[in-house]
């Protein structure tokens, strides 16, 4: 570290690691226990000793070969951490040496220590562990940056949510019903629709046994649409969207490709769009922190809004919770314990 770093004592800090690495692209047997070198808190960023990092869909994508880190962002997965800060780089204020904070990262959380930018970092909310707080930057980030900013749901609007039991989708019920929005899911099985209306849907929708866009009509139909499916919904998407209704397209888990009928667009005067989170400029992801922090912490510490942790598995067992993600099985969240 430069002399200009801000750290705690050196005997305070090991030399190396534990962390998990992608071997090679390929399943979860990929994902491998190393030892590697203590990161480096640049100009601007911290260095967090890690209690816990969450799971996300893109970690699976990540390692199956398909979506590769930006340049210069460490190679170990992982884009949610929570943990104390035990180093600052150069120009880094807050937060400081001791803090307890969850940060959202562009990789390298899945490891014992992990560098972010200062400006990604969140105190932990009152009221939550460290474990629960790895829950909170990824899929908050995503919502609130796709429902609130780019989708401009409103109180009294009414949000459909796909993959409602899924980390994104209890976070989305959650924060669009505290904000007072109606809110309907869908989800795979009778029980996760269950779990989508204890959590402020007004409707869990179960796809294998019903149609949402016959359940959604316009003009009784949806403002906002979160799609986490992509090509296959994109058609009933259109069709559940009222006039002047936004369609979020923030992943295509069933694929990229589909024919829409442009003149329901054209007549409801649609807003089709889609984000990714990860290659935002830092500056941009600082701007949400902000946000989030004034809108969403409130109501993490009032308890309204709370993570959904369905598991907790020991670092070293990366590969079981990805199995569990894939399989399509996690109800919310799942979150690696560190040490």
């Amino acid at each position: 570290m430069t002399a200009e770093t801000h750290r705690q004592p050196a005997d305070a800090l090991p030399a190396d690691m534990a962390a998990v690495a992608i071997a090679r692209p390929g399943g979860p047997e990929v994902l491998t226990p190393v030892r590697r070198p203590l990161p480096q808190p640049g100009p601007g960023e911290i260095l967090i000793r890690v209690a816990a990092a969450g799971v996300n869909r893109p970690d699976c994508l990540q390692r199956a070969g398909g979506y590769p880190p930006p340049p210069g962002v460490s190679d170990l997965p992982g884009l949610e951490v929570a943990g104390t800060v035990v180093a600052a780089g150069p120009g880094v204020a807050t937060p400081a040496i001791g803090d307890a904070v969850c940060a959202l990262v562009a990789g390298g959380g899945y490891a014992a220590y992990c560098v972010a930018p200062a400006v990604q970092c969140l105190p932990v909310p009152a009221g939550l562990d460290f474990v629960t707080a790895a829950a909170v930057p990824e899929t908050f980030f995503t919502v609130w940056h796709n429902v609130f900013e780019r989708g401009q749901l409103r109180a009294g609007e009414t949000l459909l949510v796909h993959g409602g039991a899924s980390g994104i989708g209890t976070t989305a019920i959650q924060l669009a019903a505290a904000l007072g929005a109606r809110v309907f899911a869908t989800a795979g099985s009778d029980d996760k629709c269950r779990l989508c209306e204890s959590l402020g849907a007004e409707r869990g929708i179960n796809y294998r046994t019903e149609s949402f866009a016959s359940i959604l009509k316009p003009p009784a139909g949806a403002d906002v649409v979160l799609d986490m499916v992509g090509g296959p919904y994109l058609a009933d998407n259109v069709k559940a969207l009222n006039e002047d209704g936004r369609l979020v397209v923030i992943a295509a888990l069933g694929g990229t490709k589909a024919e829409i009928n442009l003149g329901l667009v054209f007549v409801k005067r649609l807003v089709v769009t889609g984000s990714t989170l990860r290659n935002r400029p830092v500056a941009e992801k600082g701007r949400m922190a902000l946000e989030i922090h004034r809108h969403v912490w409130p109501l993490l510490a009032s308890g309204r809004v709370k993570p959904v942790v369905q598991q907790v598995f020991p670092l070293e067992q990366a590969a079981e919770a990805h199995r569990l993600l894939e399989a399509n099985e996690a109800r919310g969240k799942l979150v690696l314990k560190v040490g």
